[in-house]
């Protein structure tokens, strides 16, 4: 059995500076790595900055430690925090056997990779520098701060693309590439799934998701001949009052269906139910929604952008292509069983229990 300590300080994306407040945070993606590896025999803890803590007190499976931030001006805890308090964290707790830590360009990861490098593993996303201030503190910091002064820490890309790209200015960085797990136990399937004439969507509500180019595509579908189908968008924007406007000037509004925020035990019954997820986004890394979707067996039809994207389309687990189309949808309904084959085929991989293994396996061979 091994102690893993987890510093992820973000927990879930804040579109501007006013993060936002939730009641729990047992659906993020973090918590559900913990889980991970709790499961898979091992003792974690994860730390968290305070900014994503929880307005009601709920209790955990694990430890979470919550880290005040400082410097807020500068360390926007949004996308770039600062937690002070790390350093001596890891100088008196020695006890960790691993530490993963979200991303290189971070000021945490950066902190266990001086403190502890031997036993730091950083699960890096980004695939291109950070747009913050004309990418300019980003490229600073791969270049310089990462090249010289974070290169005995190993990295672990979460895509193709996210190797590649840190493979420039890190020497330790792992082959395979783990993608965000997904915990099974509450993605069961009976075996006797019925797919029905609906897709789904799950997202936020904002120009970059391009919620309008779906709704568009599915209105052309409905209209070359398949008046039976429904479209289920789940989510809530800035974008929604619009995004009715539309759907109610192209005649739609028997067959979409905005369904708001939901849990997660509210929406995976429908994403469950569809012939497909749909994904038009302009700008994302790993997305979550993604990997969930096919955990269920449900294909995704998306764009080039998403990084789960690259293994989407060497595995046939749906369908990938910029401005997909009315086309695109045609064909994922007619071809829906072997897609769905495909996926159920590929969810063991996407275990949570699964991708921490992978994490214990390369710490325990000491190679990178």
């Amino acid at each position: 059995m091994s102690k893993v300590l987890v510093i992820n300080p973000i927990l879930y994306t804040a579109e501007t500076n006013r993060i936002p407040q939730v009641d729990s945070i047992k659906d993020t993606m973090i918590y559900t790595m913990c889980l991970g590896f709790l499961r898979a025999g091992h003792e974690v803890t994860l730390i968290a900055a305070s900014d994503y803590r929880p307005v009601r007190e709920e209790r955990y499976a694990f430890p979470v430690l919550w880290f005040g931030t400082a410097c807020r001006k500068l360390f926007m805890p949004r996308c770039f925090p600062y937690m002070p308090g790390i350093r001596r964290y890891l100088r008196n707790h020695k006890e960790y056997d691993i530490i993963v830590t979200s991303e290189v360009f971070a000021t945490w990861s950066y902190t266990a990779a001086r403190v502890a490098p031997e036993k730091t593993i950083i699960w890096h996303e980004l695939a291109a520098y950070n747009n913050m201030l004309h990418k300019m503190p980003a490229k600073f910091w791969y270049r310089f701060v990462a090249r010289f002064f974070m290169r005995r820490a190993r990295v672990v890309p979460r895509s193709e693309q996210a190797g590649a790209f840190i493979r420039q200015f890190m020497p330790r960085v792992a082959t395979e590439p783990v993608d965000h797990g997904v915990d099974l136990e509450k993605f069961p399937l009976s075996g006797e799934e019925r797919r029905k004439d609906c897709f789904a969507v799950v997202s936020q509500l904002i120009p970059r998701k391009r919620i309008s180019h779906t709704i568009e595509a599915f209105d052309r579908f409905v209209k070359a001949g398949h008046e039976t189908y429904g479209l289920h968008i789940i989510g809530a924007g800035e974008e929604e009052a619009s995004l009715r406007q539309l759907v109610q000037r192209l005649g739609l509004e028997k067959k979409v269906t905005f369904h708001g925020r939901l849990s997660h035990e509210e929406l995976l019954p429908i994403v469950a139910a569809s012939k497909a997820l749909l994904v038009s986004t302009e700008k994302d890394n790993n997305m979550v929604s993604v990997v969930e979707s096919i955990a269920l067996g449900t294909p995704v039809v998306t764009t080039t952008v998403p990084y789960n994207a690259a293994y989407i389309r060497r595995e046939e687990l749906g369908i990938v292509a910029d401005d997909w189309s009315a086309e695109a949808l045609s064909r994922i309904v007619a071809e829906n069983d072997r897609y769905v084959a495909n996926c159920l085929a590929y969810r063991e991989r996407l275990s949570n229990v699964s991708c921490a293994e992978r994490f214990l396996a390369l710490q325990e061979q000491g190679q990178g």
